[in-house]
């Protein structure tokens, strides 16, 4: 008889708990990073490069990242990201110009990308392939959790005790990252021979899943970076703080709940429901005018958007070969970034061409667009859980 799968082995449980503590250190720190640059005396200019650099160094290194990940072991990766999460962070506490600063970014966006590839990778290297789903749903859980806690609590701990002590937590976050991967007895060194394989920028088998997923996260950014602003010129009586938090909780809730179906149901079903679920959330933020009607859309985007990143990571994944997941994942990362990119970028455009009555409706452009991706690309997609 076949012994049935444990997701509670040490080395899964300690990859998810560094997932968890690196993630924690990146989103304790953001929220507070342009109020901190401008408590330097830094100007709004500067802190807005200051804040943005992070991300820039992150999308440009994807690849580089994924590369690396199928060619040497997985702890050594990590453990080079999460020590310069670790420097960074400290470093924060003692820089005390633009450059200095500057750099600290730049290097926290360098563990940043090393980290995300890497643990990822490191996740569906511990798990048999007809698994992938339910881990990443496990793995997209550590992240929610850190998503979630850690902006509230580094706010609330800034109004009391200031800027330094928030960074400081999130330096002995990235710190406790670094002691459990120590734990970890599977190293998850490459198995396959690489040294004639030449660097690749994407995983082409990835790339339309990467696509879909880019265009279906804009909606989120966009509500993500402006949600308040659109809260505000809209008059709206609802408390806006509730938004992600309700998000947070109904994502946490359905990868519980659902964590079993991802390796079993075909992306084509997902994508169709994610489809419904990001329209109803997109109507809801344009039509809400009280606290229920913005919890039901934070519930809905947890469906339209949450559910997309666990099923297309581990789609991404499932299309790709063995010898190239760390490219997969960089792939699948690289359509986050340029959502995340595009999406503040369209928000802040949106209110100078359109009425604000107009902003999410327009949005609603991404449902035929990533229609016809997904048309385009069905088989295949729907193919990866099967020959898995």
């Amino acid at each position: 008889m076949t012994k049935k799968f444990s997701f509670f082995s040490k080395d899964i449980i300690c990859v998810m708990f560094a997932t968890f503590f690196y993630q924690f250190s990146i989103q304790a720190v953001n929220p507070l990073m342009n109020g901190y640059a401008h408590n330097l005396g830094i100007s709004s200019a500067f802190a807005g490069i200051i804040v943005g650099v992070m991300s820039i160094t992150s999308m440009l290194l994807r690849p580089f990242a994924g590369n690396l990940t199928d060619r040497i072991s997985k702890y050594r990766l990590a453990l080079i990201g999460g020590s310069l999460c670790a420097i960074s962070d400290f470093g924060y506490l003692f820089a005390s110009s633009v450059p200095w600063l500057l750099t600290f970014r730049i290097i926290n966006g360098v563990g940043f990308v090393l980290c995300t590839v890497c643990l990822a990778t490191w996740m569906a290297f511990l798990v048999p392939r007809q698994h992938l789903g339910a881990a990443m749903g496990y793995y997209g859980l550590l992240n929610a959790l850190a998503m979630a806690i850690a902006p509230a609590l580094a706010i609330s701990v800034y109004q009391i005790l200031g800027y330094k002590f928030v960074i400081m937590l999130a330096a002995l976050s990235a710190v406790a990252m670094i002691v459990v991967i120590q734990l970890i007895n599977n190293r998850a060194k490459p198995s396959i021979k690489l040294e004639g394989q030449h660097f690749k920028i994407i995983q082409w088998d990835a790339l339309p899943v990467a696509l879909i997923f880019s265009l279906l996260s804009i909606p989120y950014f966009v509500t993500q970076a402006d949600i308040v602003m659109y809260a505000q010129e809209r008059h709206l009586n609802i408390t806006v703080s509730l938004f992600f938090l309700c998000y947070s909780l109904a994502l946490i809730a359905i990868r519980i709940l659902l964590k079993n179906y991802f390796d079993t149901i075909s992306f084509g079903i997902w994508f169709s429901i994610c489809i419904i679920a990001t329209i109803g959330y997109i109507i809801l933020l344009t039509i809400m005018q009280n606290n229920f009607e913005m919890i039901l859309a934070a519930g809905l985007m947890a469906v339209g958007f949450g559910v997309m990143v666990s099923v297309s990571q581990s789609t991404a994944l499932l299309l790709a070969p063995l010898e190239e997941q760390g490219l997969a994942n960089a792939t699948y990362y690289l359509g986050s970034d340029i959502g995340m990119s595009l999406g503040p970028i369209i928000g802040g455009i949106l209110p100078t061409v359109f009425p604000l009555k107009f902003f999410y409706p327009v949005m609603l452009l991404v449902v035929p667009l990533t229609a016809i991706l997904y048309l385009f690309n069905r088989r295949k997609l729907n193919a990866a859980v099967q020959s898995n």
